[in-house]
């Protein structure tokens, strides 16, 4: 049992004081455990060349072999997302600037896609799987409202790892370094985050299920709060609503004391993020897409030569 620790926040922030608690928490309960602050390390940020994709892409499709990120020897996230693939569960604190986590984060998560665990399991990179589960947590100076984007986006970062969130945990008026040291009860729920990580661990993979407030968030697959509206999806699959982070489908509808509900579909979890078989249909979309693109790159290369040649100022910094 192997629980790792990943700090978004400056040292002896709320942040790391939050993680550290519910990593005690799993310490306590046997885990050995290991913890990361981002800032000690050098994570270039994905440069968009879509070499993991094209390559994933050719794999698929029965052509060569899979090379992984074209920066793995440059910084340091290849041996940490290797590193954190080992391990059974994750603990995640990450500060909220302006409605969204801090952006160290976002520039490690984003370079996930490259080490798709299930792709990786497949093609036999990864020997085996951790069924990793997570405990995350958003810390800020506000109420909700001025973080209402962070643990949705914490979320979202975890699909291409299959880890599955089973707890997660608003750190709110936590505006000073160690300001969190002032609410026993903030404290106390860190410290709850980290046991039910391990109870998660601890429970067999199938029999595994949300151990955060029952109540919270819309979306009763993920617990998000983001609904949307739905629009037809690339095979013509479509429902009235469904969830931005976990891509659950269904309606809203008013209970009998007239508080909205999101109700999924008979067939509304056939897109379910979680889940790596629903999720390898967007790798067909992407194929499909590349296909597509392949078959009319001629018309595509004529019209780039207006943007090529389009110039307009720039901004010319001293240096």
């Amino acid at each position: 049992m192997k629980v790792m620790g990943i700090v978004a926040g400056r040292h002896n922030g709320n942040s790391e004081i939050l993680v550290k608690e519910a990593l005690l928490a799993c310490q306590e309960a046997g885990a050995e455990v290991v913890m990361i602050n981002l800032f000690d390390y050098n994570i270039l940020p994905c440069t968009g060349c879509e070499g993991c994709t094209m390559s994933m892409g050719n794999v698929a499709m029965g052509k060569g072999e899979y090379n992984g990120c074209v920066l793995k020897d440059k910084d340091d996230v290849d041996a940490l997302i290797t590193e954190m693939q080992t391990c059974n569960g994750l603990v995640i604190g990450v500060p909220t600037y302006d409605l969204m986590p801090t952006s160290i984060y976002t520039r490690f998560t984003h370079r996930f896609l490259a080490y798709e665990l299930s792709f990786l399991l497949k093609i036999g990179k990864v020997k085996e799987d951790p069924h990793q589960v997570a405990g995350i947590m958003a810390v800020g100076g506000s109420c909700k409202d001025w973080q209402g984007l962070a643990l949705d986006t914490i979320s979202a970062t975890m699909f291409t790892q299959s880890t599955i969130v089973i707890d997660k945990f608003l750190s709110t008026r936590n505006g000073r370094p160690g300001n969190v040291l002032l609410k026993d009860d903030q404290i106390a729920r860190a410290h709850k985050l980290g046991e039910n990580v391990v109870k998660a661990i601890q429970t067999p993979v199938e029999e595994r299920t949300w151990l955060g407030d029952p109540d919270q968030g819309l979306c009763p697959n993920c617990h998000s709060d983001l609904i949307m509206e739905g629009e037809v999806h690339w095979d013509g699959i479509q429902w009235p609503f469904e969830c931005a982070v976990c891509g659950a489908g269904g309606d809203i509808v008013k209970d009998e004391n007239g508080k909205a509900k999101f109700v999924l579909a008979p067939d509304g979890l056939c897109r379910d993020r979680n889940v790596n078989e629903c999720r390898e249909k967007h790798l067909e979309e992407i194929v499909q897409t590349r296909i597509h693109f392949m078959q009319n790159q001629n018309v595509a290369k004529e019209r780039m030569a207006k943007y090529k040649e389009l110039k307009f100022p720039t901004v010319e910094i001293a240096k």
